[in-house]
């Protein structure tokens, strides 16, 4: 029988092949190991350096890392000491567990499809295990591509692809490092921006909010929901109204309503009277 993890995953949404990867993320250590895995065109999660021990070698990793938007740590030899206890060099880095894809390029091919992009930008949502959920969410509800900053965001380890079910090998991932310049770009290809906050009074079911036409879904982080910047560049806002005492929801149970919101208007758009059985009209 073939092993699951040796065949190649096809995302029908997007038509890319994307092989599966390990779900621990692979940490090397030492500035010339780290230099050598950039320059072979690994991608790479996170880097970490130490304080105070600048040199030539730091400075071309500082130099990678910037062009190929990976977020660096400059932190103390303690926490090096914590991630291995190997001789690090001053250095450690991961290389991430799936491949991030150019969000130009995930647009450009939904539109040469004559596809209806739907696409999830997520603003600073840091728990792993939140973020693996709300992949599998986006999956499962038709999402085309998530949308994450470069810096601020979860970190797509084994927690997160775990908890994603394998949604995280399906979904095309984008990491930006400038989530402004990236709703810019969304509006001007002709994708409307939905947030999804707490900070409106226009409730989700009795909105006049358009989801059958390309739409790109803005979820907050779990502290303190969109940052206000964000915020003013949607062409909409929508709350889920809530009948309890506690004022809000876990953002995966969020983005899991709104999505199902979205998925449910484009089906009746598209012929579907009952959604439970799919039947058309």
């Amino acid at each position: 029988m073939e092993s699951r993890n040796n065949r190649e995953y096809v995302n029908p949404r997007y038509g890319s092949s994307r092989a599966p990867k390990e779900d621990k993320m692979e940490m090397i250590f030492g500035l010339r190991p780290i230099i050598e895995a950039m320059l072979a065109g690994k991608v790479m999660e996170k880097i970490f350096l130490q304080k105070s021990a600048r040199n030539p070698m730091t400075d071309e990793i500082l130099e990678l890392a910037k062009k190929a938007d990976v977020p660096v740590a400059v932190v103390p030899i303690e926490k090096l000491n914590k991630l291995t206890r190997k001789n690090h060099q001053g250095a450690v880095a991961y290389i991430s567990a799936i491949t991030y894809l150019p969000l130009a390029e995930i647009v450009t091919s939904l539109y040469e499809k004559g596809k209806n992009p739907l696409l999830l930008i997520l603003d600073r949502v840091t728990d792993v295990r939140n973020f693996g959920s709300i992949a599998r969410n986006a999956e499962c509800m038709g999402v085309d591509a998530i949308v994450i900053p470069s810096r601020g965001g979860a970190q797509v380890n084994a927690d997160a692809i775990k908890t994603s079910a394998g949604a995280l090998h399906l979904v095309p991932v984008c990491r930006e490092p400038n989530l402004k310049e990236a709703l810019d770009y969304l509006k001007n290809s002709g994708i409307q921006l939905v947030a999804c906050t707490e900070k409106t009074d226009v409730m989700l079911p009795d909105s006049q909010v358009d989801f059958t036409v390309p739409t790109a879904i803005i979820m907050g982080s779990e502290e303190d929901g969109i940052s206000p910047e964000y915020l003013k560049r949607a062409d909409a806002k929508l709350r889920i109204p809530l009948i309890g005492q506690i004022g809000s929801l876990n953002v995966s149970v969020a983005t899991g309503i709104i999505l199902y919101e979205v998925m449910s208007h484009r089906l009746r758009e598209s012929g579907y009277s009952n959604l439970n059985t799919f039947e058309p009209r």
